[in-house]
């Protein structure tokens, strides 16, 4: 692995008593953020909010409300995330020259985020605005409950895809070779 004008936030600037917050660090703090934000909304939507929304106590039209609220204001921030989590990771991977681990199998975790990021960002970019949208709002409304039992099950599979690349990249990232 080539590493191209090493940062001084490094692990050997910091033995040699050098600190400091450089473009790479920052890049590295913000993807971890976001991250962050992105899969802990995720993770939140699939163990909270769909539950209750599934609940069936109250009419469809009232869960639909309380779906589509929770959406409108989270849309954006999850938006937003998976945008600089898109802009920092490519940033990372150029300043640190690591293209060269997309042609190894032992990174495979790298293939992994970058499916991720993908899925996310043609979901919520594309697929959720232009497609999913109106048909869970009908579905919902024509009486079709089975809508949100999908939506809650592809969610689940959402959240367990995201959760075992982030084991597995920071994992990699710091070492671990998870693959013969």
């Amino acid at each position: 692995m080539r590493r191209r004008n090493r940062p001084a936030g490094c692990a050997c600037a910091r033995a040699a008593g050098v600190s400091s917050m450089d473009d790479a660090a920052i890049a590295r703090a913000v993807h971890v953020a976001a991250v962050v934000i992105w899969i802990g909304g995720v993770a939140m939507a699939t163990t909270v909010v769909l539950p209750l929304v599934r609940r069936k106590g109250q009419p469809v039209e009232k869960r639909l409300v309380l779906f589509e609220a929770v959406e409108r204001r989270f849309v954006w921030q999850a938006r937003t995330a998976v945008v600089l989590v898109g802009l920092s990771g490519f940033y990372m991977v150029d300043r640190y020259d690591l293209w060269s681990r997309f042609a190894a199998i032992t990174f495979w975790w790298m293939h992994a985020m970058v499916a991720v990021w993908l899925i996310f960002t043609l979901l919520l970019f594309v697929i959720e605005p232009f497609i999913l949208h109106g048909r869970v709002h009908s579905r919902a409304l024509s009486g079709d409950e089975s809508v949100f039992t999908r939506l809650h099950r592809a969610h689940w599979a959402l959240l367990i895809l995201s959760v075992v690349t982030v084991l597995a990249a920071v994992a990699g990232s710091h070492g671990a070779v998870l693959a013969p």
